[in-house]
């Protein structure tokens, strides 16, 4: 059976991610408790134990049974509703269920599972993606969870999703005059947003990104010593358990929306250039599963998953260096948290699974 399992397996996706995970972990360990550690090592021995146990279920079922995927949806629905009404208020966000000394943030798999059912969707009406209705309609399964997730508020997630759903819409094959009229509507609804949905804090980060340095030691703090922290890294970086910044908690979040700073510190640019060169191999590994792909689904759910990746990872590490405002976004595999770390890999596990076929 353990010879089935390895055979089985897509390895140059599953290693790439096992290769960051391991980073994220090493600089977790560095820069945190080690109850946290010890929390993120388990989360990454499931994440590991979804991988084996798909091996024994054929991707096909999910994939041909709409009525599963509906109910799917409609539970990831359910629990982003949940969280406004049973989630306790975590420095201003409705974002996790308590479950003891361990939280449940529903945002990842629902992510996971906006990539199936718009897979689905798309999959079936491939054809029609010239004509600008079928596209309007997919926007209605986009916009019921990033409307819940904005009354958390979770500004970051909400567009990590919009993102994923206009590049699955535009693998797909939109017209570009359709793609421009898509553009100018959410042009539109970013304007109105500043003056009737951002909160307080969100306007000010915004503005600090606009107006750096504008108040060192209030709103422009995170960004300046994240950027501080990788700047001092140098080549060969400080070492573990050796970073100012982080080691004496100047870098804040060292372990989740900052942890590519905490690494560019500790590392240097020779720990960064291997980080990104595991995301570039991984990207690539799913994209290039996405076009060998023989069948619709698989080809949209690889897309959308790669799409997930690039965008999590392009702000997380933009909004490290200071070219994109703070939003709280975790970098895929290496951030702590189990409930982003188990729905990344379980994303894997279904590529994995369909590139069998491929």
């Amino acid at each position: 059976m353990a010879r089935s399992i390895i055979r089985k397996n897509n390895w140059s996706l599953i290693l790439p991610a096992i290769a960051l995970t391991l980073l994220g972990l090493l600089s977790i360990y560095s820069s945190s408790s080690f109850f946290s550690f010890k929390k993120q090592v388990l989360f990454f021995f499931l994440s590991i134990l979804f991988l084996i146990l798909f091996n024994f279920f054929d991707i096909t079922f999910l994939k041909k049974n709409s009525y599963l995927i509906l109910i799917l949806y409609f539970f990831s629905i359910l629990s982003l509703l949940g969280l406004l009404f049973f989630a306790d208020k975590i420095r201003g966000v409705r974002g996790w269920y308590n479950l003891g000394s361990f939280s449940l943030d529903p945002v990842p798999l629902s992510a996971i599972i906006l990539i199936v059912v718009l897979s689905k969707y798309f999959s079936v009406r491939h054809i029609e993606t010239e004509r600008f209705k079928p596209i309007l309609f997919s926007m209605v399964y986009l916009l019921i969870p990033v409307f819940l997730i904005l009354l958390q508020p979770d500004l970051g997630s909400s567009i990590i999703l919009v993102f994923v759903w206009l590049g699955m819409v535009i693998f797909s094959g939109i017209r570009f005059r359709h793609l421009l009229v898509l553009f100018l509507i959410f042009l539109i609804i970013a304007g109105a947003s500043w003056f009737l949905w951002l909160k307080d804090y969100q306007k000010e980060r915004i503005i600090t990104f606009l107006k750096p340095g504008i108040d060192p030691e209030g709103i422009s703090w995170n960004s300046d010593q994240s950027k501080i922290a990788i700047g001092s890294g140098g080549f060969w970086g400080k070492g573990i358990d050796k970073g100012s910044q982080t080691q004496y908690n100047f870098l804040p979040e060292s372990k989740t929306d900052f942890i590519f700073s905490a690494l560019a510190e500790e590392t240097g640019f020779l720990g960064i250039f291997i980080l990104l060169s595991l995301i570039g191999f991984l990207l690539w590994q799913v994209i290039k599963i996405s076009f060998r792909s023989d069948n619709n689904f698989d080809k949209l759910f690889a897309a959308g998953f790669a799409f997930l990746i690039l965008s999590q990872s392009l702000i997380n590490i933009g909004m490290c260096l200071g070219l994109l405002p703070i939003i709280g976004i975790p970098l895929p595999f290496v951030s702590y948290g189990g409930s982003q770390l188990i729905s990344f890999y379980l994303g894997i596990a279904i590529i994995s699974s369909t590139s069998r076929n491929a």
